[in-house]
Formats: structure tokens, sequence, C-alpha cells
């Protein structure tokens, strides 16, 4: 779990997970990086990678290897923390042997190489976005906020709130460079935070913040272009105002989605028919706490884990595998949550 110590959170936190009831229980935190906001983890598990969330922006990688018994598990710093070259980084990803990392404040992406015993070296590529928006505030410039690589691996796709675009690319795994290939633009204003894909790879569906709505868009993996084909809400009429969405999860069946949206404090459940091009709004549930910063599925697919990032929370979710509707099943207790992600 990760969270923000200038917000009183503890840092990067180690918990283990009750397959039975999806309970947490700590193993131990530790804050050696400042405000680390999202955390990715090696393919073998054995490094956890974080962003740090400041104004000269950083990545760290940690240790998070079991150990024996007795004392704490707290992750461990391996190295220094490197510079990623921008500000506010809100997210990262592995891809191409590389550490990928979007940053918001600065409007771009950049590329850190990934060394043989998991530490991380200075940049060898950084994508600067252009351009903005209508938003007056929120859109001034480019704000990349997601990077993640496509379900084949072969493009990476950035997803930037301020120019109301996806961009994609790619990394070259021996260089490190990062190549720009193409940009989908979507309707102005929206505010794109996050996108997911649907199983199948056929889909992705973009998570708006400035207008809490759904971009369902067609994936070519073979061009590694979007297409935009709909839109559809995640909010029932007249709830919007006030309202933020942030994060966007797909169920393994690929027949629901979740979207976590701050302000109505909720849990959006949508349905997706065959077509994959058409959510419906079923419901929204309480998430359990104020501000859902960040929401997450299960490896099995049962549960939902909301990081309540005001009311300083992580809570779990049993789902129901017809509706696809959560219910609150329990709650672990952390300051200033911002991120959970599974090993």
């Amino acid at each position: 779990m990760g969270s923000f110590t200038s917000a009183g959170g503890r840092g990067v936190i180690a918990a283990t997970v009750d397959t039975d009831t999806g309970a947490l229980t700590e193993l131990g935190a530790t804050d050696a990086l400042a405000d680390p906001s999202y955390l990715a983890l090696a393919p073998d598990g054995s490094v956890l990678y974080a962003v740090s969330e400041g104004e000269e922006g950083a990545a760290a990688a940690f240790d998070v290897t079991p150990r024996a018994s007795g004392g704490t598990s707290a992750p461990r710093l391996l190295g220094e923390p490197v510079a990623v070259c921008g500000s506010g980084p809100t997210h990262l990803t592995l891809a191409a042997g590389h550490l990928v990392t979007a940053n918001y404040g600065s409007g771009s992406v950049t590329v850190l190489p990934v060394r043989a015993d998991g530490t991380l070296g200075a940049a060898t590529g950084i994508l600067q976005h252009e351009g903005g928006g209508p938003h007056p505030d929120r859109q001034e410039g480019p704000h990349a906020h997601q990077v993640l690589p496509d379900p084949g691996g072969r493009w990476l796709l950035a997803v930037d709130l301020g120019t109301d675009s996806v961009r994609t690319s790619t990394v070259d795994p021996d260089s490190g460079d990062i190549t720009p290939h193409g940009e989908t633009v979507l309707r102005p204003g929206t505010g794109p935070r996050h996108l997911a894909f649907h199983p199948a790879g056929t889909h992705a569906y973009v998570l708006n913040e400035l207008e809490p709505t759904l971009t369902v868009c067609r994936w070519d993996a073979d061009k590694g272009t979007l297409e935009p084909v709909g839109e559809a809400p995640v909010l029932p009429d007249g709830t919007e105002e006030g309202s933020y969405a942030s994060e966007i999860v797909v169920s393994h069946d690929g027949g629901h989605l979740w979207a976590a949206v701050r302000g109505h404090d909720s849990i959006a459940v949508l349905t997706l028919d065959e077509s994959r091009e058409r959510p419906v709004l079923v419901t929204t549930v309480d998430c359990g706490g104020r501000w859902p910063r960040d929401l997450t599925l299960d490896p099995a697919g049962r549960r939902l884990y909301v990081s309540n990032e005001h009311s300083g929370d992580v809570t779990w979710f049993d789902i129901d595998p017809a509706t696809g509707v959560p219910s609150r099943a329990g709650s672990f207790d952390a300051p200033a949550a911002s991120c959970v992600i599974f090993g």
C-alpha cells in the first residue's frame, strides 16, 4: 500500500491478505520515500517500485522479499531514489525491461532502466507532452496521469488529463529510448485520468476525472491505435457536481466495470454486453470512507479494495459474482492512503 507522508501517511506499507476474509494484517512500513503515491511490483514479486509525488519527482526500488521470523518486515529501500526529471509523478509501470513514470506536474513520461539487482538507473528517455484543454484551472498544460503497456506489451499508453488525450509510444528495450507513435484526442474538457483494458484486449475504457464519464475505445493492437466509439456516465443524473472519478477496474470475465468517484465517495457499478461497447450504470455503492483515490481488484477477482485518502483507510468489498455489486466486508487503518497493489 502507498500513502502520502506529507499528509500523515506512513509511506509504503506491507501487509498479508487473508484469502478467506480479505482482511489485511500489517507486516511493516517505511517512510524512506516521500509521498509514494503509486506502486508497481516486479514480475517475480521481489522488488517493489514507487514514485515520489513531489515537485522534484523521483522513483525508488524496495526489497520486499520475505524475511526470517522476528521483527518487522517493512520494505527496504534499494539504493537511492532516482530523479524522473519531471514533477509530480502519479503513476508508474514496468515495460520493455524499464520503469516508466507518468509525471502529472510536468506533463511528461520518463523511462528509467532497471538493473539486474532491481535498482534503478538514470533516465534514458523523456517524452514531453504539449497542449492543453478548455478547463481554466486543470488544463493549462499537459498533465500525464497514468502510463501502462497494452495487453500485448508492444505499445505504451499515457493518459493525459491536461490535453484530453491518450498518447501511444514505444520503448526500446536496449537503449531505453521512448518514441512517440500517435495521439487519440477525446472530447474537450473531460479530463481523462486512467484507462483499463478489457481482458479480451480489443477495447479500452478511459475514465474521465473532470466529467464523471467513461469513454469507450476500440483498440487495434496491430496499429497501436485507439478509436473512441462512445461515452457512458458513472454517476446518476444530478449527482455529478463536485465529483471526480479516479480509478477504473474491469472484471476478469469482462462482464463488469467498477469506477471510484471522489466527492460522491462511491463505487460505480457498470455492466458490459457482448459488444463490449455499451457500459450501463447499474448502481453506485458507498466507498466506505472519503475521497476514494484508488480501486484495486484482488488476484482472484472476488474483492475490491478502495484506498480512501481523506478518511485514511483501505476498505475491502466482497463482489456478488452475478450482479457485480460490492458489499463492504472490512477496513484497514491507512492514513492518507493512495493505492493498493497485490503480489
